[in-house]
């Protein structure tokens, strides 16, 4: 790999080379785990309205029928199939998140991934490998991009665009320098504000437009449209844009692990992934120590996770609200032993019980804890930590 051509000539050059057999079983597996959390979260989500606008938008406008919509039966274009099946599981907020940043790459590279793969009639073997590498591109720009582009408040669909448009790529069987430019195409065509993603339904809109754009890219460089074959690395560009650090790990070690197994989780529970650990920590709190909710005087929260600062609404009333409220997610976890798919019904999020527990909820700010550590070249940066580590709650009866 030549280190003086462009991030995304290399970056295509291993997507194009790897092959179904140098990727190991349990990658493969991991693909198909994602796959199956991807359609499971869009069973859930088919029905919610953010899912039902967008679906209602595409059949509308209609195109060549080659990709089914899940759970209705209708096929339109694979750009459209993978927007509407991606909107529909992000809406549900149970779709697989990655463990160093919680973007949703396994929602983009699934839904392209088999909208293109139905069209094109590929193996289940080729859709799953495309899937693979898609989410080892993503994966690696966004860890680089962590926690940047947040901070910059940019929501995870500016890195998941690039597994999708990798997976489409490969399933066009792009050589090259085409996926170059179809990387370089993906990295202009994509936004999203992290506060919408939070407050609001543009997550699944986020998610949506991943899906579309990646498809869009891998067709335009297959048509031959080109892009600026350096806008990832160059000093106006993407990387630079969104607060990119240590940029030459993204190809270093390509092929010797594999994200999609180290670093992607499958949710066992709906809702802000970073949430997850701490409503864990309370509901085994108030196991271990039997405590009777009404009995508690204080649930004092202490959290190094990226999202201390955002704990969302107090008494959430909507799916969006309940999915981004850590004091929700810790009452209804104390009260009810776990947080499942019961507390995103709004008639549970008015349980008197949960209620009085989340006024009881403090958070401790004082106890973080910033370790700065510098780079060989003196360049000083705050260490990346994926966000389900360092959570703890205690409950004071």
């Amino acid at each position: 790999m030549n280190r003086n051509e462009s991030l995304a000539v290399r970056l295509a050059e291993f997507a194009t080379a790897a092959s179904a057999r140098a990727i190991p079983d349990v990658a493969f597996e991991r693909a198909k785990m994602s796959l199956a959390s991807t359609v499971a979260s869009a069973a859930m989500g088919f029905k919610i309205p953010s899912a039902r606008i967008i679906r209602g938008l595409e059949l509308q406008a209609g195109g060549v029928p080659s990709a089914t919509v899940w759970f209705d039966g209708t096929r339109l274009p694979p750009g459209a199939a993978a927007r509407v099946n991606a909107v529909a599981s992000d809406a549900a907020a149970s779709d697989d998140s990655d463990l160093r940043s919680i973007a949703h790459i396994g929602t983009i590279v699934s839904t392209v991934a088999l909208g293109l793969g139905e069209q094109r009639n590929v193996s289940g073997v080729d859709i799953l490998a495309a899937m693979v590498v898609g989410y080892e591109i993503a994966g690696r720009i966004d860890e680089a991009l962590t926690p940047g582009r947040m901070q910059r408040g940019f929501h995870g669909s500016v890195s998941t665009v690039f597994g999708g448009t990798v997976a489409a790529g490969r399933l066009l069987k792009l050589p090259p320098l085409q996926m170059a430019h179809a990387i370089a195409i993906a990295a202009t065509s994509i936004g999203g504000m992290a506060i919408s993603a939070d407050t609001s339904c543009g997550r699944e809109y986020h998610a949506g437009a991943s899906a579309a754009a990646a498809v869009q890219a891998a067709l335009a460089a297959a048509a031959g449209f080109t892009g600026e074959l350096s806008v990832l690395e160059h000093p106006r560009g993407f990387l630079a844009a969104m607060g990119g650090q240590a940029i030459e790990d993204i190809t270093r070690d390509l092929g010797a692990s594999w994200d999609i197994v180290t670093d992607m989780a499958i949710k066992l529970m709906p809702g802000a992934h970073p949430f997850h650990a701490t409503a864990e920590a309370a509901s085994d709190a108030a196991r271990i120590g039997n405590v009777d909710p009404k009995d508690i005087e204080e649930v004092f929260i202490s959290s190094s996770v990226q999202w201390t600062k955002f704990k969302g609404e107090p008494h959430p009333r909507n799916l969006v609200d309940a999915a981004h409220s850590l004091y929700y997610f810790v009452a209804a976890s104390i009260v009810d032993g776990r947080f499942s798919w019961q507390h995103m019904d709004e008639r549970k999020m008015t349980d008197p019980a949960v209620a009085a527990l989340q006024e009881k909820i403090v958070f401790d700010y004082l106890g973080i804890r910033l370790r700065v550590v510098r780079d060989a070249d003196g360049t000083a940066r705050v260490p990346r930590r994926r966000h389900h580590e360092h959570s703890g709650v205690r409950a004071r009866a």
